[in-house]
């Protein structure tokens, strides 16, 4: 196998009014585009600005297929206990239709617990809700009756529900997803057990990707996407993205893990995180270590928890691609967009 497809990610973070915002996310994908990426990921986030600026990631994507012509868009990810499924599926069919067909579907059952009520949802219900949503949402695309009707959607989706990525933090989500014959999304933020708060996480992940392997059907595509934080600079810019990355990163290591980091500098914030900050050189041997990436074919990469300028952005994810992936033997360019379309039908 090759090296991953690299992909990118954003929540729409950036300290900025929802419409700059937007136009930052739309101008990104472009350049990711124009860099060799193989994938553009959206975060679905409702209700406030803090976690995430997007609450209707297929409206965002279809301006970004007006601006492109080759990048995946994919929704990384639909909560869809809380979205209505049928209508997500509707959306997500246009949005293929109007595309070429570049759609990949990542959805879960979790997301921010405050959001479940004002949608009429049960938190503490969303594993139920999400098995039955799911059906709703797979049988739609796959151009079945829905609920016991014969409504069928318009316009037909064609083969969108082999498209589907399955985010999970567990081994259960691994079986699961591999058991139904859908991608495996690895999420940048896994929880680490209490009694091993620094577990980089290919050690977390490895199992999960097993689990995920031994649990497809004989001969469906193996596909796993591994989220990860990497930020790349120009060495006049180094000094400057580290003073940026610090807060972030310590804000993350205390709230996703716990730790007291008082003491604690940027290259110890930087490990416990998995982030991945520095020059091209930095930044390819850090990755190198990172074995749940090398067991994956995709790697997508976001900015966050990092708060870096927009042109810092475009610049990194140029890096990303013209220097770092070359030296790892990641997947850039159009064929690695043609790999990724095709995916879904191939035994890898």
């Amino acid at each position: 196998m090759t090296g991953p497809r690299i992909g990118f990610f954003t929540r729409l973070l950036e300290d900025a009014p929802a419409g700059d915002r937007y136009r930052f996310a739309l101008e990104q994908i472009a350049q990711a585009e124009r860099s060799g990426f193989a994938s553009a990921w959206v975060a679905q986030h409702h209700f406030g600005e803090t976690e995430g600026g997007l609450p209707s990631p297929f409206v965002l994507l279809a301006a970004a297929a007006e601006r492109t012509s080759r990048i995946a868009l994919a929704t990384g990810v639909v909560t869809l206990p809380i979205d209505d499924p049928l209508r997500a599926a509707e959306d997500a069919s246009v949005l293929d239709a109007l595309s070429g067909g570049r759609v990949q579907l990542g959805v879960a059952s979790g997301g921010t617990p405050s959001s479940f009520a004002p949608f009429g949802r049960d938190a503490q219900r969303r594993r139920e809700i999400f098995a039955e949503h799911f059906a709703v949402f797979r049988d739609a695309l796959a151009g079945r009756g829905i609920r016991g009707t014969e409504a069928r959607i318009y316009p037909a989706a064609g083969d969108l529900d082999r498209r589907i990525w399955q985010a999970t933090f567990s081994v259960d989500g691994g079986v699961r997803a591999g058991r139904d014959g859908d991608g495996l999304l690895l999420s940048r933020t896994q929880p680490r057990p209490g009694d091993a708060r620094d577990l980089p996480l290919h050690d977390l992940q490895l199992p999960i990707i097993d689990a995920y392997r031994e649990a497809l059907p004989e001969g469906a595509p193996f596909r796993v996407l591994a989220s990860r934080t990497a930020v790349v600079v120009d060495e006049e810019n180094r000094t400057r993205m580290l003073e940026l990355a610090e807060p972030g990163l310590r804000d993350l290591a205390e709230g996703m893990l716990g730790i007291d980091t008082t003491g604690l500098g940027i290259d110890d914030l930087a490990r416990l995180t998995d982030s991945h900050i520095g020059t091209p050189d930095e930044v390819a041997a850090s990755l190198a270590a990172d074995r749940a990436i090398a067991a994956s074919t995709d790697v997508s990469f976001q900015i966050h928890s990092v708060d870096a300028p927009h042109e810092m952005t475009l610049r990194s994810l140029e890096l990303l691609a013209t220097e770092v992936a070359p030296r790892l033997g990641y997947e850039v360019g159009a064929d690695a967009a043609r790999s990724l379309s095709a995916a879904h039908r191939v035994h890898a």
